[in-house]
């Protein structure tokens, strides 16, 4: 488990990792973003990252990040705060005010009830389209198949600011071929921002052209458990 005072450190080698990964790549490392995963993450050790610089975030619970997040906003400027875990409808209002970016867009429900709140409150996050590339029966996303459909429904129907995608790839499979499937669908539709890419396997996402990659236990060290 990392220590406040190693947060610093892995910061700069994960930057230093992703750079390198995009030069191999022929890519321009400022092209790759670091979403920093700060679920279930202490309190100091969220902050030790800020300190280095750090600005982007990821957290799964629009609860938990109701907590931690508008108190740091004011303390630390230029926050960008991502939505990676699942959205209940029900939270819809909260994660419109809260994030800046939703990244697991993943049914019609789900669409319209984003596209009701933004329409009511004026505020636009930008969305991405989860997709489950393994077909995990498990796992939030909308399958393969229907992608192309549901993108263009979120996009034209509900008129929900789509920027790109999102993956998790499943954990016991080799994940580039989930990395390839996920930038032709983005491909197929002009979108420019490919979430994908964790801890185990972000020089691969990077390698299939990740614009995000989003890493938690390299950077902060293993989440405590949820309790």
């Amino acid at each position: 488990m990392a220590l406040e005072s190693d947060v610093a450190r892995n910061l700069d080698e994960i930057r230093s990792r992703m750079a390198e990964a995009a030069r191999a790549a022929g890519r321009d490392p400022s092209a790759v973003e670091l979403v920093a995963v700060s679920k279930l993450q202490p309190e100091e050790r969220i902050e030790a990252a800020l300190r280095a610089g750090q600005r982007i975030f990821g957290e799964n619970r629009v609860q938990e990040a109701a907590g931690r997040w508008p108190a740091l906003r004011e303390r630390f400027e230029g926050l960008t705060l991502h939505l990676i875990g699942p959205l209940q409808t029900n939270k819809v209002r909260q994660a419109v005010e809260l994030f800046d970016v939703i990244e697991t867009v993943d049914r019609p429900r789900l669409a319209k009830a984003l596209a009701d709140e933004m329409e009511r409150s004026g505020r636009r996050p930008k969305c991405l389209i989860q997709v489950n590339t393994g077909a995990e029966p498990q796992k939030s996303g909308v399958l393969p198949p229907e992608a192309d459909a549901f993108i263009e429904s979120c996009r034209r129907e509900h008129g929900l600011p789509v920027v790109g995608l999102m993956c998790i790839p499943p954990q016991d499979e080799e994940p580039a071929p989930h990395f390839a499937l996920l930038r032709k669908i983005a491909e197929r539709h002009d979108l420019e921002v490919l979430s994908m890419g964790m801890s185990a396997d972000f020089e691969i996402a990077i390698r299939f052209g990740a614009t995000h990659v989003r890493v938690g236990s390299a950077l902060f060290g293993e989440r405590p458990k949820a309790p």
